[in-house]
């Protein structure tokens, strides 16, 4: 295997885009709003501008129990949606974590680099471990964030698009890389997270104080991107707002009119303020109505595409083994230099 030095962030002067590298998991059948308004919308824009790589992370999906032919199914499910949303294989990296060994193996390295302590500050972990029970949270539950820090450093990525939630994974991701670069010499490119603003966050239709969740206790606040446009529609229109009339942006106040102005926002690519002039003097039924059609014009034909993708599994399995074949390389190199410092005898 080759080794490569870290790559430095590009410049203007070397002509280079900066390298990009974020993922979701395979944990529902299919994608929700949240996830198209809060990444795929971002990750489409910024394949022109970066070396994107974006990661169905598999491997993270078992850190909770799955059903092996749901997790098959579900793993093909997202790729294929990425696609159909416009993540084009051609401009970036669409590959499947588990695909690519090299993952597990730097992982490790980076769990004997983490302090316990360390890790147990996590506040997924923290809040996930409480949900399940501290008896019954893995050991791979506890590991996740030293994962996820091996999916970016892997790759050199100068930039990774997060959610709010993930900020402190990213940050430790930093202190691993500056840990190894000290210990063993300049090695891992120190990468930025890059934080979806407050204006990409959705919330549930049915409980608007709590983010939009493929895992929320009822069907009815979450729109699926494959949900069939009528089911759209009806959930849209029977999302919670308020006893006043007045639509404005008030988080505090009026939490789900204001995520049905961000929905709006994002679909229609109009500024809230310009929809609260639009609305004004008019009914919580004209901005639902509204809201549900951007939506449906805009899922319909990605479903359709994704639908048309899916029919064909042979040939999105052989897309998404080309893009691991690429991903492979460039992360086999970064481990063959994270083996080479740390002191492991190549192979003969």
């Amino acid at each position: 295997m080759t080794t490569l030095p870290p790559s430095p962030a590009p410049t203007a002067a070397t002509g280079q885009k900066p390298r990009l590298f974020s993922g979701m998991q395979p944990s529902a059948d299919s994608l929700h709003i949240g996830n198209y308004v809060g990444a795929l919308l971002q990750w489409r824009e910024m394949q022109s501008t970066h070396d994107a790589l974006f990661c169905v992370v598999d491997m993270h999906a078992i850190t909770v129990a799955q059903e092996p032919a749901t997790l098959r199914e579900s793993t093909r499910r997202t790729a294929a949606q990425y696609i159909a949303a416009g993540i084009d294989p051609e401009r970036s990296t669409l590959f499947i974590q588990s695909h690519v060994p090299a993952h597990a193996q730097l992982a490790w390295v980076l769990n004997t680099l983490t302090g316990f302590g360390e890790a147990s500050r996590m506040t997924q972990f923290k809040d996930k471990a409480a949900k399940q029970g501290a008896d019954t949270a893995s050991l791979g539950l506890f590991a996740y964030p030293t994962l996820m820090a091996a999916d970016i450093l892997l790759y050199g990525a100068h930039e990774v698009p997060v959610g709010d939630d993930q900020r402190q994974h990213v940050e430790l991701t930093r202190d691993l890389a500056n840990r190894f670069n000290s210990r063993f010499g300049p090695t891992l490119v120190v990468p930025e997270a890059v934080v979806q603003a407050e204006g990409a966050r959705v919330y549930d239709l049915q409980s608007p104080e709590s983010k939009m969740s493929k895992s929320a206790a009822t069907e009815a606040g979450v729109v699926w991107m494959l949900d069939e446009p009528s089911r759209t529609a009806k959930k849209i229109k029977s999302a919670v707002t308020d006893a006043e009339r007045e639509i404005r942006f008030d988080r505090g106040a009026k939490p789900g009119v204001s995520n049905l102005l961000t929905i709006l926002s994002a679909f229609t690519e109009t500024p809230v303020a310009s929809l609260e002039e639009k609305y004004a003097g008019r009914g919580y039924g004209d901005l639902k109505k509204d809201v549900a059609e951007a939506v449906v014009e805009t899922f319909t034909p990605i479903r359709t595409r994704a639908l048309e993708l899916l029919d064909d599994p042979a040939e999105l399995d052989r897309v998404l083994a080309g893009a691991a074949d690429r991903a492979g390389e460039i992360a086999e190199a970064t481990l063959a230099t994270v083996y080479e410092r740390i002191g492991f005898l190549a192979r003969a």
